[in-house]
């Protein structure tokens, strides 16, 4: 008997690998500039950066820091055999730091008046994770 796939079952969920010792350096209380500049490829530390910035009231920073997270998340998710497309868990915690850049980087595009870039970042969002969607929307 043979197996098929299913094809019109969308791509398989992809889940980065995780970086051990950038973790354990920002959940220690190293500050995420610290991390970020040792772990450059961590996007948890240029979330950490993003939200910290924005909350300081600084939406360009945190628009800057969002990008650079967000754009490291995408080489990893690339490197992950992410095809621009599919499913990106929340519940996979080395997921969780592209999806709150991705989350802050529409965050800040709103801030500046980019509404369709903030438009595309939410949509994405929930088409990669409803749940980080909701979660981050605080929903």
């Amino acid at each position: 008997m043979e197996s098929h796939e299913n094809l019109l079952a969308g791509p398989p969920p992809t889940r980065l690998p995780d970086l051990p010792e950038a973790r354990e350096a920002l959940e220690s209380g190293a500050h995420p500039s610290d991390v970020a500049a040792r772990f450059p490829a961590y996007p948890a530390a240029w979330a950490a950066l993003a939200d910290e910035s924005f909350a300081a009231g600084h939406a360009v920073t945190s628009y800057a820091f969002a990008r650079t997270g967000y754009h490291r998340g995408l080489d990893q998710l690339r490197g992950a055999g992410w095809k621009g497309h599919g499913p990106i868990p929340w519940d996979h915690a080395s997921n969780r730091g592209f999806l709150r850049c991705l989350h802050a980087l529409g965050r800040a595009a709103q801030a500046i008046g980019e509404k369709e870039e903030a438009e595309r970042c939410q949509r994405f969002l929930k088409d990669s994770s409803p749940e980080a969607a909701a979660e981050l929307n605080g929903r």
